[in-house]
């Protein structure tokens, strides 16, 4: 069906406060915060405009899209609020954006049971203001909090700055209610935990709006802490800060921040202070005797390995701007400026080789190529490279920012890392999506042949195309 038959159905659904079909408005849905599609606007270029855009105020307006997107074999693409850095929500194949935005509702605590529901477009930092008045906290602090929305930490698996101990949205998310592609409203979640099959759950998280569309979401949440205690400390070498985010998570100790910087990437988490060494951040919180011995702990071991105390000053400097994105903004906003972040994920064995080898095949595309690991686990961690740079022109900047995916994506999988650890694939990684997951591959698109037979839900993402 052509683009004008679908929107003149579309027009008899919706009013014409909730479709919009002007070119200022498709122009704005086909622009993430990906800095590639930054440089494209930059250059006047909108490669993924859809043909309309649904503003979404209600579960049934999220059906009754979902159920033209089918009946007309039109592709539809969920939109939160466009904070995505790596293309997610872009609707490569035109046809409709689903706008959830409007999506919101008065949030619903249970005091008892410690969790609060609210409708998917709730903004992060809205639900976070409103918790916060009652004493409360979500645990869950990705930089974005003030730029995204509740249902797309779920779509996206996003994690936040905390994860070191209170885990990703996978740990934090109770239940979702989630629109199949043919209008099937489906609740998912355990009470609190059920052997009853596999967690349905974990299907539609980091699934990238592919399987089905989140529109309600019960989150944990938790009181504000007793007694919070933060430190930084230099080391005498990367290996020793690597050995020691190690041991301390290995030992069971969870602390709330684990943020340690290489030299290059120290300076700038340390702006006042002189810095020759790799630094390491460190928080325990909780009731007060627990985060007091924990953190003594953990300082033993930083103390063993040659870390030295600077206080607790840049930590908390860090604290107070940790939403702060506009360094990276500012820069892609000036002619042929540039800047990308990458973050990946592997293994102890295997997470300092593939940094030096990163650091290796980067350092030639940028003036700055900056890294530091965060969000810790028994077996691993994440690493998060940023660069920085600048090119004769926008032209050449977008070359750079491809050259920088291409050289990145290439080094993980030689080392056998996660392409991604929270920004999620979308189109940044779409190349590498199936060399990533290897065998697991058919797996997932067993899934979406079954949710999705005509694969109308964001297509161009996890390595789905349109149906032929």
């Amino acid at each position: 069906m052509s683009a004008a038959a679908v929107i003149d159905q579309l027009r008899r659904s919706f009013g014409p406060d909730a479709l919009l079909t002007g070119e200022a408005d498709r122009d704005a849905r086909s622009h993430d915060t990906w800095p590639v599609t930054t440089v494209w606007a930059k250059l006047g270029r909108h490669p993924h405009r859809p043909d309309a855009i649904v503003r979404a105020a209600s579960v049934a307006d999220v059906v009754e899209a979902l159920r033209i997107g089918a009946e007309t074999s039109t592709p539809v693409t969920a939109w939160g609020l466009g904070s995505s850095v790596t293309g997610q929500p872009l609707p490569v194949a035109g046809g409709i954006v689903l706008d959830l935005a409007g999506l919101v509702s008065e949030p619903e605590l249970d005091e008892l049971d410690r969790t609060v529901s609210v409708a998917a477009g709730v903004r992060g930092s809205d639900l976070e203001a409103w918790l916060d008045e009652r004493g409360l906290t979500l645990n869950h602090s990705p930089q974005s909090l003030g730029r995204s929305t509740v249902g797309g930490w779920i779509a996206t698996r996003a994690t936040g700055q905390f994860s070191s101990r209170y885990g990703g949205i996978e740990d934090l998310v109770v239940g979702y209610q989630v629109v199949l592609a043919d209008g099937t409203v489906a609740d998912l979640g355990q009470r609190p935990r059920a052997a009853m099959g596999p967690d349905l759950k974990e299907f539609f998280l980091g699934s990238e709006g592919t399987l089905g569309v989140v529109t309600h979401v019960t989150l944990k949440v938790f009181a504000r802490p007793e007694r919070r205690i933060v430190e930084a400390f230099t080391l005498p070498s990367l290996h020793a800060g690597l050995d020691v985010m190690r041991e301390v998570t290995q030992a069971g100790l969870r602390p709330f921040l684990v943020r340690f910087y290489d030299i290059d990437e120290a300076a700038h988490a340390v702006p006042d202070s002189p810095v020759t060494a790799p630094v390491l951040f460190l928080g325990h919180e909780g009731l007060a005797g627990v985060a007091t011995a924990e953190h003594a702990a953990a300082t033993a071991i930083v103390t063993a390995h040659g870390g030295a105390s600077m206080g607790a000053a840049p930590v908390d400097a860090w604290m107070a701007r940790r939403y702060d994105f506009s360094s990276v903004e500012n820069l892609l906003a000036e002619p042929g400026g540039y800047a990308e972040t990458v973050e990946v994920a592997n293994v102890w064995s295997r997470i300092g080789p593939m940094y030096t080898e990163l650091k290796e095949q980067l350092a030639p595309l940028a003036e700055e190529v900056l890294g530091h690991f965060s969000h810790v686990y028994d077996q691993g961690s994440s690493l998060y490279m940023i660069l920085r740079g600048h090119a004769d022109d926008d032209e050449t900047a977008l070359a750079r920012l491809e050259e920088i995916w291409a050289r990145a994506m290439k080094v993980v999988v030689t080392h056998d890392g996660e392409i991604s650890h929270h920004h999620g694939g979308g189109l940044a990684r779409q190349p590498w999506v199936r060399e990533s997951l290897g065998t697991g591959y058919p797996v997932l698109s067993r899934v979406k042949d079954a949710l999705d037979p005509d694969h109308l839900l964001n297509p161009g993402k996890l390595g789905f195309g349109a149906r032929p």
